[in-house]
């Protein structure tokens, strides 16, 4: 009775879901493609026994990779097939493995789109990474013999407080689960809570992540187009609301030469923080004009997709978004994987394990408001000692806490 409750909301929120994907399409007109996909109907034919992988979006497509390559080596048999939920998503799974794996949307949770969806592809496994739940879905697979794992699991307290709305629900989609593998002991016990009945922690797949030759080598250009002499400063990953406050921040900064570069966290916003720059006569350059930086530029405005490693491979110092807005905060170990000192704000709940790891072995600092900020700019740029501490701490960190991806491939069982 329950699901069929959250099957007939499903029904009465479709047209709200359709005029969403018109909304976003408006900044992203990449949200009107394989909308058939959406309702379970795909083009994409694999030919081979498929492992099915889900990553929601841009962060979840990223800590899927350690994973996808794991499993492409040991099961080279099968076709992975990695599904989203958004178009950077779906992008960044471009980007990371080209032509190597399958890809395609999601369909939107109603029955007949999961019917449809586990008839087409047949998966031998499904895997869904962090706080994915479809409980139309996962029934169905549960009822095609398919078993489904939730991995790299993270529930937040902010999260938990909602999937309690829907108790019932929950606690079967989660009870229908063939294995739960969690960042955390916090995670696993917030799982249980829920109605989970076995969950192991496993560790962040995260720390798992490294840094691709080929973005330490385009770090290595970057920093020379930007200047090997001038100090550079990186805003990593901001959402809304930030880049004001990121810029009141640099205002007092009392730095010689300092260039700052932006990299706004979702691609539809590019021109929105390149008008907010050029209406204060900022002087700032694109990286996507691929330009050789001039002495009197102030910024650049990292518009370009997938180069996050490379960005931290060529600054001085890194701020992490999200995190001085309560949005929750941004994935701060690619900084410390390749050794940058990491500024974070208050507000990360989405990452507060990692990120509370990363301050108590010295790799980070949290700070509290954009006065904060440009206090510890200041500090971090002008202090090389401080900044060699910090990076070694943040290349000790990530390596200490490796290993997650082969606690994950012991869960998984399937035959």
């Amino acid at each position: 009775m329950i699901r069929a409750l959250y099957s007939l909301a499903l029904y009465l929120l479709l047209p709200w879901a359709l005029m969403h994907l018109l909304w976003r399409a408006r900044m992203q007109p990449a949200y009107l493609r394989y909308v058939g996909e959406r309702f379970g109907f795909f083009s994409e034919q694999t030919g081979h026994p498929v492992i099915w992988v889900h990553a929601v979006s841009v962060g979840e497509t990223r800590a899927a990779e350690p994973l996808i390559k794991a499993l492409r080596a040991r099961h080279p048999q099968h076709r992975i097939l990695l599904t989203h939920g958004t178009p950077t998503g779906r992008q960044t799974g471009e980007d990371l493995f080209g032509d190597q794996i399958s890809r395609c949307y999601l369909p939107y949770d109603f029955p007949w789109a999961a019917r449809r969806f586990v008839r087409h592809f047949r998966p031998a496994i499904g895997i869904f990474l962090e706080t994915e739940l479809w409980p139309n879905l996962i029934d169905t697979c549960v009822r095609s013999a398919i078993p489904v794992y939730l991995v790299n699991a993270r529930m937040s307290e902010k999260s938990a407080r909602g999937y309690r709305r829907f108790a019932s629900l929950t606690r079967r989609a989660l009870l229908n689960l063939a294995g739960i593998g969690a960042q955390t002991a916090q995670d696993a016990q917030r799982l249980s809570e829920l109605g989970a009945a076995s969950v192991a922690v496993t560790g962040n797949i995260k720390f798992d992540r490294v840094a691709p030759p080929e973005m330490l080598a385009l770090g290595s250009r970057l920093r020379d187009r930007f200047g090997r002499n001038r100090p550079v400063f990186l805003a990593a990953s901001t959402r809304e609301g930030e880049e004001a406050l990121i810029l009141e921040a640099l205002a007092g900064a009392q730095i010689p030469g300092l260039l700052t570069v932006i990299v706004p966290r979702h691609p539809q916003r590019f021109d929105e923080v390149a008008t907010l720059l050029a209406r204060r006569s900022l002087k700032f350059q694109r990286r996507s004009e691929n330009p050789q930086v001039a002495a009197d530029t102030r910024f650049i405005l990292g518009d370009s997709m997938g180069e996050m490693f490379a960005y931290y491979a060529a600054c001085d110092v890194a701020f992490v978004g999200g995190s001085l807005l309560p949005l929750g905060g941004q994935n701060l170990l690619e900084a410390c994987a390749v050794g940058r000192p990491v500024i974070i704000g208050p507000h990360t709940f989405n990452f507060e394990d990692a990120t509370q790891g990363a301050i108590e072995a010295g790799a980070a600092i949290r700070v509290t408001d954009a006065e904060g900020l440009g206090n510890a700019i200041d500090q971090l740029v002008s202090d090389s000692n401080r900044r060699g501490t910090m990076s070694e701490a943040g290349k000790r960190f990530t390596d200490a806490h490796r290993g997650a991806t082969e606690k994950t491939l012991k869960l998984l069982k399937w035959s």
